[in-house]
């Protein structure tokens, strides 16, 4: 499904990937560890195509993207919840989620929210009227996951769902990425600091470090050792 190959990318005249070689298969859920500031964020933007690769290609579905423009990617049924949510605060609950439709492959005469979106956050509609803005942080971060799935991703990219929100959302979001992971319709990347939640979610990990990935494997293969020496402040 998505495949990343010897990517490089950065900011300005820094390197920040390095020969980054990555697979994401239809139905997995494959998280990318590491600690802060090895990259992880730089190549979700690069995978997106919010940045440029210098190098290296990125192919979905047999088909490369490494030069198409954000919206193409998310057309072509790549969905994207960035760290910190960047919802719109000054639309409407209801709004934003229409803004996901844009990146929807159906017809615009017939797209709807789908219900299925919906479900998986039952708080929302009551919400529908409230101002983006003014929800807390864990509903904002349900908001956004919403807003992607109204596109009926088959690849959903996910930076820290987790970060700053109250545990109880937390929990919510792990049943709604089991959910979506039963279903074995849509993949998705993970970046989570929490381990034990990409243990609980994850079926195949990469660990990066200095740009480059150090690591990949199994759930059974993250040993205490890896963790160890790639994960522990």
């Amino acid at each position: 499904m998505l495949a990343v190959q010897q990517l490089e990318a950065g900011y300005g005249e820094s390197v920040i990937l390095r020969n980054v070689t990555l697979r994401v298969e239809p139905g997995q859920v494959v998280c990318l560890l590491g600690r802060n500031g090895v990259g992880k964020t730089t190549l979700m933007k690069s995978i997106m195509g919010l940045l440029k690769a210098r190098r290296g290609t990125v192919s979905y579905n047999g088909q490369e993207l490494t030069k198409a423009a954000p919206g193409r990617r998310a057309r072509r049924g790549i969905g994207y919840v960035p760290q910190g949510r960047e919802i719109f605060g000054q639309l409407t609950v209801y709004e934003n989620i229409l803004v996901g439709l844009e990146a929807s492959r159906e017809p615009k005469a017939v797209r709807a929210v789908p219900e299925e979106a919906i479900a998986k956050f039952p708080v929302l509609p009551s919400m529908y009227g409230r101002r983006g803005g003014d929800l807390s942080g864990g509903q904002q971060q349900q908001l956004a996951f919403a807003r992607a799935l109204a596109s009926k991703p088959d690849l959903l990219l996910l930076d820290e769902p987790c970060e700053g929100i109250q545990p109880s959302i937390v929990d919510d979001i792990r049943d709604v990425i089991r959910s979506i992971k039963a279903d074995g319709k849509t993949s998705i990347l993970l970046i989570e600091q929490s381990l034990d939640f990409v243990k609980s979610v994850g079926d195949y990990f990469y660990v990066l470090d200095k740009g480059a990935v150090a690591w990949e494997g199994g759930l059974e293969e993250l040993s205490d050792e890896v963790i160890k020496k790639y994960l522990t402040v």
